[in-house]
């Protein structure tokens, strides 16, 4: 059993076999053959290995005519264990005798191989490992003739372990077969990691260098909560977890009759808690757990992955379908928050070193008029099928507020020329996720409807901190006091400004800062749908008093670790029995 540590990004216990995607992309699974294609796949075998040796060979040829044999020396000894008599004999015992595939055979086998020079001493000898991957990639290639195998495509319930995961590969995964994912990069906050709370699937990111002693097949346990991830786990701790994931079960169905309740305080202040979606499909399960509305709807799953742009009926399609399903209760749909390079149909950007602080959201769409408006005039001819409205993203300066307010109207006026029908008073607000829109929220607010608090990137702008990446990772903390003392200012200056203000963020939806929010002021949470239930509870066990006992308490401390501890010890001695995660 080996237990490795890594960030807790979407809660929850997921137990299966696991999936492994390497960093070339390859699907390694355990797959069985029967007993009369043993000898077809053996033959399948030979045949990858007599195409690696000949390429291997040719390689070793071509730089020892151009640089001399010492430098190819290296493909001589990958040439030379190609064709070891015991690695082919190690291979086909698996087949013949144990009936596993040549591609589980191969990576099984090099990887116990690389695993033992990995764990010799002396830098030479260590290194060895990557040749051995390097064959086995080699051999993989041959035996599969394709790359990454589409996760969309999933036939079986698998934990899915890889280097890395795109956003566009993650929107794609069926929660029914895709149990939950670890990666060995990344950090909270990221695209992914909000993907995959949104689908309810546990995950764990920036394990670091672990997927050379894994195989597909393996079992192994994720925990969301703990950020651990168990490969090979022995009976007593699959006996735990299981008995785990039986009381999360347990503890939904005591929540789940909370959804027809009212969302309010002990002392009866009204709240709004809504749903944070990716997906028309994710409406089902906000209203299942009594959401009042949505209050994010992601519109980038729509281009995500895409090979050519969509359409304004794509955009149409998919909000007319939320809001139909929604019956009349709020939808506030942000148009797209993505940057350049993550748009198959735009032209990759030059010198976009850091895209964070580039071409990315509103600053994107203002750059793509005719794409944004595409987005603008499907968004208002949805909004006759229900309660719509739209927020723009990454606002940052006034100029580029009334930029995207023109376009909006110019959209307006187009449908009104051609009598397309819409909602003419349709709501416009903005995201809030950069210190500067803090710092100038009482002038956006001459020009907005509503505003909402995305704490994702507030923490990582007002940190200086990327979000996605796993060094950093424990700077990324929502409890560092320049970030309470952001999120504190919007809060007042809106309810000053009499404007709604909402918290979309995934701090919302995190139990342990849920009495902090509401003594901040805080009366609208947006989250995702599943942590709609748990965050109902707290609200209908507290009062606004004590919450805001708790909130300047919260606001006197000096260090983000102080700030959590004493969150924490709060959370615990009135909730015991809810998790922090």
């Amino acid at each position: 059993m080996e237990c490795l540590q890594g960030i807790a990004v979407s809660h929850g216990v997921a137990i299966g076999e696991v999936l492994v995607l390497d960093n070339e992309g390859f699907r390694i699974p355990r797959r069985f053959v029967s007993r009369d294609a043993v000898e077809n796949e053996l033959e399948r075998l030979a045949a990858a290995m007599a195409a690696a040796s000949a390429e291997v060979e040719r390689n070793r040829n071509r730089v020892a005519d151009q640089l001399g044999d010492e430098y190819a020396a290296i493909f001589s000894a990958h040439l030379q264990m190609l064709r070891d008599p015991r690695l082919q004999g190690e291979l086909e015992e698996m087949i013949r005798q144990r009936h596993y595939s040549p591609e589980y055979s191969v990576s099984r086998v090099l990887r116990r191989y690389a695993k033992v020079f990995e764990e010799l001493e002396g830098g030479y000898l260590a290194q060895r490992a990557s040749d051995i991957f390097d064959i086995e990639k080699r051999l993989l290639r041959h035996l599969l003739g394709r790359r990454r195998e589409e996760l969309s495509q999933l036939i079986s319930p698998i934990l899915i372990l890889a280097h890395d995961l795109t956003p566009s590969e993650t929107v794609n995964l069926n929660p029914k077969f895709a149990l939950g994912f670890v990666t060995e990069v990344g950090g909270p906050g990221s695209h992914t990691a909000i993907v995959a709370e949104g689908l309810g699937i546990p995950a764990v990111v920036g394990v670091g260098h672990f997927l050379t002693d894994v195989s597909g097949g393996d079992m192994a346990i994720i925990d969301g909560n703990q950020g651990l991830v168990i490969i090979d786990p022995d009976e007593d701790t699959l006996d735990r977890y299981r008995h785990e994931v039986e009381e999360y079960r347990l503890a939904a169905v005591k929540l789940a009759a909370l959804s027809h309740l009212p969302a309010e305080t002990s002392d009866k202040v009204r709240l709004e808690l809504m749903g944070n979606i990716e997906f028309p499909y994710e409406v089902e399960q906000c209203l299942k757990h009594g959401g009042d509305g949505i209050g994010l709807y992601r519109t980038e799953f729509l281009y995500l992955g895409a090979e050519t742009e969509p359409t304004e009926a794509d955009h149409y399609n998919a909000y007319s379908k939320v809001l139909q399903a929604m019956e009349g209760r709020p939808v506030i749909i942000r148009t797209f928050d993505l940057g350049a390079d993550k748009l198959a149909t735009l032209p990759k950007p030059e010198d976009e070193k850091n895209p964070f602080l580039g071409l990315r959201s509103i600053r994107l769409a203002l750059s793509n008029i005719p794409l944004f408006r595409t987005q603008l005039r499907a968004i208002l001819r949805a909004s006759v099928h229900g309660t719509a409205r739209i927020m723009f993203p990454m606002i940052s300066t006034l100029t580029e507020l009334r930029q995207a307010r023109m376009v909006l109207a110019d959209a307006m006026e187009d449908l009104e020329e051609s009598a397309v029908p819409f909602d003419h008073d349709i709501p416009v607000g903005i995201m809030v996720e950069v210190p500067s829109a803090v710092m100038m929220l009482d002038r956006f607010l001459e020009l907005a409807d509503f505003v909402s608090i995305g704490t994702n990137d507030l923490i990582q702008y007002a940190l200086a901190v990327d979000r996605g990446n796993k060094d950093v990772a424990n700077l990324y903390t929502a409890t560092d006091p320049a970030v309470l003392r952001l999120i504190h200012m919007a809060i007042r200056t809106a309810q000053k400004a009499n404007v709604s203000v909402s918290l979309c963020g995934q701090m919302s939806g995190v139990p342990r800062y849920t009495m902090l929010l509401l003594g901040l002021g805080l009366r609208n949470f947006s989250m995702t749908p599943s942590s709609l239930p748990e965050i109902k509870r707290i609200c209908r066990a507290v009062s606004i008093g004590e919450c805001e006992q708790i909130a300047n308490r919260a606001l006197s401390l000096e260090t983000a670790n102080d700030i959590r501890a004493y969150l924490n010890d709060e959370h615990m001695k009135r909730f015991p029995d809810m998790p922090l995660a």
